[in-house]
């Protein structure tokens, strides 16, 4: 049973059906509804989606960047480019694709829905669990009541806020960063010609950065926007206005500006951060992704996290399949060290980015040095990674 159907808990109910199991995914939402975002996903995320069988299905949403260009905010100067597109895919063996989250979501709940062994349970929060000799017993709350489910393990893919993770002991609460993040789908027709690329965009300003780039091959564009904020309302989103976040960008160079501008809507939330949990399984209950090791959207790798535990973590159960707790024990142990380094540097990466003053100009010195293909390199122990 596997507790969230966000992009980690449906990877990994698919790893589980591949490895030879049946999965239930418990969501607690009554309806899964499409987030309005976009989703970067490094081959060491890709690999394993073509591995599920997911290539077919993706090819007509995603987009294959061919650079990674980093620029200056006040003035639209260039700092650095990494060339990426087909050599992503002859350097790590996997290409480096951008998708719209929901067409990411929908490929994932299709593949699911379309196996036997697989089955997806919306309306139905956990609030409890009980470990016995047979596995677990899990306790949901329906629109109409209670409801037990039964199986031989538990998976809490349930987020940042884990109720399992809490139920596990560790209830060590999530702290605001003092950052939201606002994000915008517009359609490719209406952002300036040069945004329609496939490029990845970075503007590096002060107490702030955007990035954007086009999904849904090509026909939208996603835009984050991250700035210093006091507003914490805990929660995935909630709506934002559009004078708001344009005042905030206010000073920046005319190109950035132009494109926010093209954005009707956007949808902002706060940015919370936990320490990863101090154990991540007890018994055949474990986390997965943001449950065990929240993971900040710096570096463009929560998903791909969550992604790669669901790859190593059905691997590990199918090699001890009537052992659940000594599986989830090797899964923690394969896993937690790599979580780590991902979460300390993604933390990095976002003081990194709102520097400002005479710290700013040695960052875009620094950067501006590196070559395209030496700033690639940095990156080849994350990118380059592959399930064991």
């Amino acid at each position: 049973m596997i507790a969230g159907a966000g992009i980690g808990g449906l990877a990994c109910a698919l790893a589980l059906i591949r490895r030879g199991f049946r999965a239930a995914v418990l969501e607690q939402a009554e309806a899964l509804e499409p987030v309005g975002a976009g989703i970067q996903l490094s081959p060491n995320a890709t690999r394993i989606l073509i591995d599920l069988g997911l290539a077919e299905r993706l090819a007509p949403a995603v987009v294959a960047p061919q650079e990674i260009r980093v620029l200056r905010s006040h003035n639209a100067r260039e700092i650095v480019r990494a060339t990426i597109g087909p050599g992503a895919a002859f350097r790590y063996g996997a290409p480096y694709w951008v998708v719209h989250r929901g067409d990411l979501q929908a490929a994932l709940l299709e593949r699911l829905q379309a196996s036997p062994d697989g089955a997806l349970h919306l309306g139905r929060r956990v609030e409890d669990f009980a470990v016995h000799a047979h596995g677990v017993t899990v306790e949901t709350r329906t629109p109409v009541g209670t409801r037990d489910e039964h199986g031989i393990a538990l998976i809490g893919a349930d987020g940042l806020w884990s109720r399992i993770r809490g139920r596990l002991g560790d209830d060590t609460p999530a702290k605001f960063c003092g950052r939201t993040a606002w994000r915008a789908t517009v359609s490719a027709d209406l952002v300036p010609v040069e945004f329609r690329e496939p490029i990845t965009w970075l503007w590096l300003g002060r107490e702030a950065h955007l990035v954007h780039y086009p999904v849904r091959a090509g026909a939208a564009v996603n835009i984050v926007a991250i700035i210093r904020d006091d507003w914490q309302s805990p929660g995935w989103s909630e709506p934002g206005g559009s004078a708001d976040i344009l005042a905030r960008f206010s000073r920046w160079a005319a190109e950035p500006r132009a494109l926010m501008a093209t954005a009707d809507s956007w949808a902002k939330w706060a940015l919370f951060d936990r320490p990863a949990s101090r154990t991540w399984s007890a018994g055949p209950v474990t986390l997965l992704g943001d449950a065990a090791h929240p993971i900040l959207p710096f570096l463009a790798q929560g998903g791909a996290m969550a992604i790669e535990d669901a790859a190593v973590l059905a691997d590990c159960l199918a090699r001890s399949p009537d052992q659940p707790p000594l599986a989830f024990e090797t899964y923690e142990g394969m896993r937690r060290s790599r979580t780590l380094r991902v979460a300390r540097e993604s933390r990095n990466n976002g003081w990194v980015y709102h520097l400002s003053g005479p710290a700013a100009l040695a960052r875009n010195i620094a950067l501006k040095r590196l070559s395209g293909e030496k700033l690639l390199t940095r990156y080849d122990w994350l990118y380059d990674w592959r399930p064991d």
